[in-house]
């Protein structure tokens, strides 16, 4: 088992709550686990937005960079949007 350090945060009190109805339902044993279960979650996202950022956008970046031209208008991109809401309002009943 990892070191276990101890600190004191302040949180809200919604989040408080919010914690301690998740060790009520019996979902964790404690509120630390919780919260590390919270931290977990965020280091997964963290990660998730970096993957995101190198695989996907970094090269899409670097590929207008090299090919400008590739590139729409910021007119043409909203009137491709504009219109695709149009049709969407349309379509409603």
């Amino acid at each position: 088992m990892p070191n276990i350090e101890k600190r004191t945060f302040s949180l809200p009190s919604d989040q408080m709550s919010f914690i301690d109805a998740k060790v009520q339902a019996g979902d964790y044993a404690s509120a630390s686990e919780v919260v590390r279960a919270g931290l977990r979650a965020l280091k997964e996202r963290d990660a998730a937005v970096e993957r995101w950022l190198l695989e996907e956008v970094a090269p899409v970046y670097d590929a207008m960079k090299a090919d400008p031209s590739r590139g729409v208008s910021i007119d043409s991109a909203f009137g491709d949007v504009r219109a695709r809401h149009a049709e969407r309002v349309k379509a409603r009943p």
